[in-house]
């Protein structure tokens, strides 16, 4: 069996999110405690007992999710006995869930991880905000390719932020570019054109302001070489060395996220079974299209631990 662990992205959020690893493992509530200190905000309280709408903002949110998955982690770990490295072929996550693949892997301590995530998340919610994101269902990655050239301007562009899978593409950009995407795209047969509800173009050329304050952050903390790789969003590649690391961190910015391939990537290197670390299903929902033959699993709480920790076994 060839695992690899996966770690989701921001709209996993939810109120309630940990709760249950919270008041039924110390060691979640030990991963709780440091991300709060870290921030020196009571984030879990948030998490579990708060207002929907502050819980989404970027800046909370993303280490937020990072939270939950690294308390799935340290659970598994504390019962397995063995740190989950030991069980892992690859990690790997979706855009911030690729920091928490990171913080897992020990490339990064969760304390930095947590202080990462607080100043990319300000840095994107601040980087822009004439633009936004849009999904678009139904339709071929080369038709996508097609409608965002079309769509774009010199001065209003639009791009393929996520390729999440086969039928499903999120692309970013200018307001009035992702209009005419909508527009685009409806007459091409897509079977739905959603905006999202985010406070920029994440993932694309409006993000390089966000990218240039993250930097001198990057370069503050210490990154660690890593012996189980994890799958890069921008390279769809195995990143393992401290460089690799902190250059596809920043390139994640504004670049596209290349889940496909990246899914792909971990199949055909054998990998047959993907577990899902994290609050919701939204990775696993994902792999149910692009690796149908593989074993799938999630767990985001204290009645999952039993059924993975069979597997791992």
């Amino acid at each position: 069996m060839k695992t690899a662990f996966l770690f989701s992205g921001q709209g996993s959020q939810s109120i309630g999110m940990g709760l249950d690893l919270y008041q039924n493992f110390s060691v979640a509530r030990s991963v709780f405690q440091e991300v709060d200190e870290a921030l020196k905000q009571n984030l879990s309280e948030l998490m579990f007992r708060g207002d929907i709408s502050e819980l989404t903002q970027t800046q909370n949110a993303q280490p937020a999710i990072m939270a939950v998955g690294m308390a799935v982690v340290r659970v598994l770990e504390q019962e397995l006995g063995i740190p989950l490295t030991d069980k892992a072929t690859f990690m790997a996550g979706h855009s911030l869930g690729e920091y928490t693949a990171l913080c897992a892997a020990g490339a990064v301590s969760l304390t930095d991880t947590a202080r990462l995530l607080r100043a990319r998340g300000n840095a994107m919610s601040k980087a822009d905000t004439t633009g936004g994101m849009t999904a678009v269902l139904g339709l071929t990655k080369e038709q996508i390719e097609t409608l965002v050239e079309q769509a774009s301007t010199s001065t209003e562009q639009v791009v393929v932020a996520n390729d999440n899978c086969v039928g499903q593409t999120i692309v970013s950009g200018h307001k009035n570019a992702l209009n005419r995407v909508k527009e685009l795209a409806e007459n091409l047969g897509a079977k739905r054109v959603l905006p999202l509800a985010v406070s920029g173009a994440f993932h694309s050329p409006y993000m390089k302001p966000a990218e240039l304050e993250l930097e001198p952050v990057l370069n503050g903390i210490s990154i660690q070489s890593i012996k189980i790789p994890v799958v890069a969003n921008v390279t769809a590649r195995p990143e393992t060395t401290a460089t690799e690391i902190k250059q596809n961190l920043l390139a994640q910015m504004t670049g596209t996220v290349r889940w496909t391939e990246s899914a792909g990537y971990m199949v055909e290197q054998g990998v047959d079974t993907f577990i899902e670390c994290a609050n919701g299903k939204v990775m696993t929902g994902l792999m149910k299209r692009l690796a149908p033959n593989a074993n799938l699993l999630s767990i985001g709480d204290s009645s999952g631990v039993e059924g993975i920790l069979k597997v791992l076994a």
